[in-house]
């Protein structure tokens, strides 16, 4: 039989439900906890279950930051104008290719009421502006630009406006997001059941999702949703073997995000079910060199010497433009008034010396192209202009005071954190949609057990912010459709 067979069972070969509930919730994330918190305000009776011994899944692990907009309260406190059509024409520009307008425009449409949702649920934001790298580390602002909003070409497109929205802590900040969000899920009275991992999901004749066979501490149990089952897994990741057919360009990245439940079980048993996945090749590469943004006065080139991005881009957009179209072969060159070791992430020089040519000659780069893409640059960085690439003028200057360093950023030997995002085809109410196109009867999903509203071009707080969001409505569908 094969793995799929394996994780289908028919309605037949279950003599007798040893549990039920209206709907069932696999997978105890911010996506599993929204849906939990959405079916039981429906009136639903809902039963949550998470493979781990505790929950809060790799959204326990991240930065808790969400990506909402729109005129949220705290975007409007800390002295920005949005609206949902500007946040749309943004994340159509940067969400793709294919970016999925049907699961984009509610997202970008009901932000502020999910961020209001958020809010009532107790999840702590602090109406304080982070002007640093995209992400406070060690502070516990609510704002920050969070993705490319604010530079080339994205400047251009739409209106900035920072988007990334904080919980309020100054270091486990996604701790503090699944504390506020399991905190509610206890006071809605739903229970949680750990170390439970999903096996199998039960189809009735009709391809109906009839509930799941659940491997816990005690034995194997069948469980019956009467109403819907939710997937809310996890991303894949940490499964070799997926990564290496549907994602191969992603396993040069070291750092991989999640954790070792991170495996693609979600999305093996939604296709069992009948569900398509989509966009399996998609991943977040984040170059993570900075802070100090100091370091984007630096130029980053390819193996052949030459720029392709401009500098000051989000992490995510540097580290998925080099892996997926530069082969992860690049290097920041920087002169003495640029250079400064980043302050989180260690680094390697790949070469040192008192010019350019030295430089380039020790990297094997054909000359004289790293001194012309210098002296090039250098030409307008003294008018502390960038009319190739469209740097942001402050961090425009000549790469000219002696010595001269190249870091390396291969990625064999810089930091490129990467997860998944491709996964189940859903709707906008978070129903798994079959190759038809059609809904599988009873089978919901949220989060990255989903390709959701990014596929490149990600945005930190796009996972939070989208599994948090279609959770709800996956939650919500289960129990009324």
């Amino acid at each position: 039989m094969s793995e799929l067979g394996r994780l289908r069972r028919d309605e037949s070969e279950i003599s007798s439900w040893d549990d039920a509930c209206d709907v069932l919730v696999v997978g105890a994330g911010c996506a599993g906890a929204c849906a939990a918190l959405e079916a039981a305000a429906s009136g639903a009776d809902v039963l949550v279950l998470e493979r781990a011994g505790g929950a809060g899944g790799t959204s326990a692990l991240s930065g808790g930051l969400l990506y909402l907009g729109g005129g949220t309260a705290i975007q409007k406190a800390c002295g920005f104008r949005d609206s949902a059509e500007e946040m749309f024409k943004y994340m159509m520009a940067a969400c793709g290719p294919g970016p999925d307008e049907a699961l984009i425009r509610p997202y970008c449409e009901h932000s502020v009421d999910h961020f209001e949702w958020l809010v009532r649920h107790g999840v702590p934001f602090r109406p304080a502006f982070f002007e640093g790298a995209h992400e406070p580390f060690t502070s516990d602002e609510g704002l920050t630009y969070s993705g490319s909003e604010h530079v080339h070409p994205f400047d251009r497109i739409a209106r900035p406006a920072p988007r990334g929205h904080i919980t309020q802590h100054r270091s486990s900040k996604g701790a503090r997001l699944m504390q506020s969000l399991l905190g509610a899920v206890e006071t809605a009275c739903v229970p949680i059941r750990t170390q439970a991992r999903c096996d199998a999901l039960v189809t009735a004749p009709d391809g109906r999702v009839l509930g799941a066979v659940v491997k816990t501490v005690d034995g194997v149990r069948s469980v019956r949703a009467r109403r819907g089952l939710i997937l809310t897994a996890g991303g894949f990741i940490f499964n070799r073997e997926m990564v290496a057919s549907y994602a191969p360009l992603l396993r040069a990245c070291k750092a991989k995000v999640g954790t070792e439940n991170d495996d693609g079980l979600g999305i093996r048993l939604g296709l069992a079910a009948g569900g398509e996945a989509i966009h399996m090749e998609a991943g977040d590469i984040s170059l993570v060199l900075f802070p100090p943004n100091q370091l984007r006065q630096g130029v980053l080139v390819n193996r052949a010497g030459q720029r392709y991005v401009n500098e000051d881009a989000y992490m995510g957009r540097l580290g998925e433009l080099t892996v997926l179209r530069q082969e992860g072969d690049a290097y920041l060159v920087c002169d003495n008034e640029i250079f400064v070791r980043p302050e989180l992430f260690p680094i390697e020089l790949a070469a040192v010396g008192e010019t350019i040519e030295e430089i380039e000659s020790a990297l094997g780069i054909p000359a004289p192209a790293l001194q012309d893409t210098v002296a090039a640059y250098n030409r307008h960085a003294v008018e502390r202009r960038d009319p190739l690439f469209h740097k942001g003028a402050h961090y425009v200057k000549p790469v000219e005071t002696a010595p001269f360093a190249a870091i390396d950023l291969r990625t064999e030997n810089a930091m490129y954190a990467v997860f998944t995002l491709g996964g189940l085809h859903i709707d906008a109410g978070g129903r798994v949609l079959a190759a038809s196109g059609e809904p599988v009867p009873g089978l919901y999903a949220a989060g990255r057990t989903t390709s959701g509203v990014v596929k490149q071009g990600y945005s930190s707080g796009m996972s939070l912010g989208d599994g948090t969001f279609f959770g709800r409505r996956a939650g919500r569908s289960a129990a009324t459709d």
